[in-house]
């Protein structure tokens, strides 16, 4: 009775509960629009914010604090890889390795072609490694260098490789995502993935016919032969240009490829590019170890080539994890305090019919990249609390998890404070504001999904034997 009691008087209503996220829209609109400012402070007024409304509701200062914890420790595993991948970029520039890719890179891809070239190999290599941020840290990176030396604008190469990379970490069954959309809604792997073949292909079908436009008509204003030729004479006098070192990001993607974990792979490919600095490109070990800490430095006297190969090293990368941290300690209090249930509760009143509880779940789950800045809350969180509303509606659960990959996974580079923006902006040095109009797959797929919706296309219902089968198992487990 008393526990009763202490819950009805903490439940955090709505109006209390969004106070915070219009606190750090006014803050960012505020801080970063008019004066230009980093996002960081005004992140952390609105956690602050967040913080002040708990306590206000009976919340003790120790719970909001280890509510704050509990956000930063959900995201840990994802700062170490971008701490790291700064460490394998400046690795891999003063080994020569990205200059290789980049030299033959501009040798063998037309310009025309290049958009949708590259977004068909981060496509290839995504769906071998079953990951993003590890596809982006290495081809894309490339892949930046390449299109950038070809005339083309950064957002538009930057849009072309995400495009690329989320199509495999949504389609691929190594995917921590899909792994993970599948087991929260109890769908078969398989299953989930043929689901969402209904969205997704179609989605990169107008993506590479939109990037085959873009390419076509931004190649007739890039620079001519000449210029490149220039590019590849500098690239030629700065570094040591082999085939032998494109089997550096081979062994990384071979190694990720047979399920080994993406930072013990990741640190096995910032050894070989250290390596390859000092014996293949005749540096010391002082400036290897410089270019992985502090970035790689060069001055050949070419502005672009300049521009695109002073970068990397792990302090590159703290401007990312601090933001990250702050954002998820925001993100931790509204989730941990109610105050994220209390949001979405008020999107569950409206989900009446099985078009707006699918479009509920996308929206939902953008919402959660906005507040909580972090993929798999957008999928976590969703997950829980559709589940029985989809079976009540007699909805196959494959609808659920495609859902959630359509509305969460895709998504969660558009926020600029999402932990996927931050690691895209410190990789591949282009803004969520820069590049969104041009990653076509992230935005154009929750489109479709939404028309699919709306239209019952594709929409798997449950049969009645398959509903009363799960209404039992759930009567069990509740009984358990």
């Amino acid at each position: 009775m008393e526990k009763n009691k202490e819950e009805r008087k903490r439940k955090i209503p709505f109006w209390a509960a969004i106070t915070p996220l219009l606190v750090m829209i006014v803050s960012i609109g505020y801080a970063v629009i008019v004066f230009g400012q980093d996002p960081h402070i005004p992140i952390l007024i609105a956690a602050v914010a967040a913080g002040l409304v708990a306590y206000f509701y009976g919340f003790k200062w120790k719970e909001i604090e280890e509510s704050v914890y509990n956000g930063i420790r959900l995201v840990l595993p994802g700062v170490s890889i971008i701490m790291l991948v700064g460490v394998v970029i400046g690795a891999w520039i003063g080994g020569g390795v990205v200059a290789t890719m980049v030299f033959y890179g501009l040798k063998l891809i037309s310009p025309s072609w290049f958009l949708v070239s590259i977004t068909l190999i981060c496509v290839i290599v995504s769906l071998s490694i079953g990951s993003s941020w590890s596809t982006m840290g290495t081809v894309g990176v490339a892949g930046m260098g390449i299109g950038i030396s070809m005339g083309l604008p950064a957002p538009m190469v930057a849009g072309a490789i995400i495009s690329g990379s989320y199509f495999g970490d949504k389609m691929s069954p190594l995917s921590d995502t899909t792994i993970m959309a599948s087991g929260l809604t109890k769908t078969d792997l398989v299953d989930h993935i043929k689901h969402m073949f209904y969205t997704t292909i179609p989605g990169l079908a107008i993506a590479l016919i939109a990037y085959f436009f873009l390419g076509r008509n931004a190649a007739k204003s890039g620079p001519n032969s000449s210029d490149i030729q220039e590019t590849l004479t500098v690239l030629q006098d700065s570094f040591v240009i082999s085939p032998f070192l494109l089997i550096v990001p081979l062994i990384v993607i071979i190694m990720v490829a047979r399920n080994v974990p993406a930072i013990p792979a990741i640190i096995v490919g910032i050894f070989l590019g250290f390596l390859s600095q000092i014996f293949i490109q005749g540096g010391n070990a002082g400036d290897a170890f410089a270019a992985l800490y502090s970035g790689y430095v060069l001055e050949s006297g070419n502005a672009l080539v300049d521009d695109l190969f002073n970068r990397g090293g792990l302090d590159s990368m703290m401007f990312t994890v601090s933001l990250v941290l702050v954002a998820m300690a925001f993100g931790g209090i509204l989730e941990n305090t109610g105050m994220l249930q209390s949001i979405l509760d008020q999107i569950l009143k409206i989900a009446k019919t099985a078009k707006s509880v699918i479009t509920a779940t996308i929206l939902s789950s953008f919402t959660m990249n906005v507040t909580c800045a972090d993929q798999y809350i957008s999928i976590v969180v969703p997950a829980r609390m559709y589940a029985k509303l989809y079976r009540d509606k007699r909805l196959h659960s494959k609808n659920l998890s495609r859902a959630l990959e359509d509305g969460g996974t895709l998504t969660s580079v558009f926020v600029p404070w999402n932990s996927c923006a931050l690691f895209i902006f410190a990789t591949l040095g282009v803004s969520a504001f820069q590049y969104a109009p041009y990653a076509i797959l992230n935005f154009i797929v929750p489109i479709i999904s939404i028309i699919y919706a709306f239209t019952g296309f594709s929409i798997v219902k449950l049969s009645e034997t398959e509903a009363i089968t799960l209404e039992k198992e759930e009567r069990a487990s509740m009984n358990a």
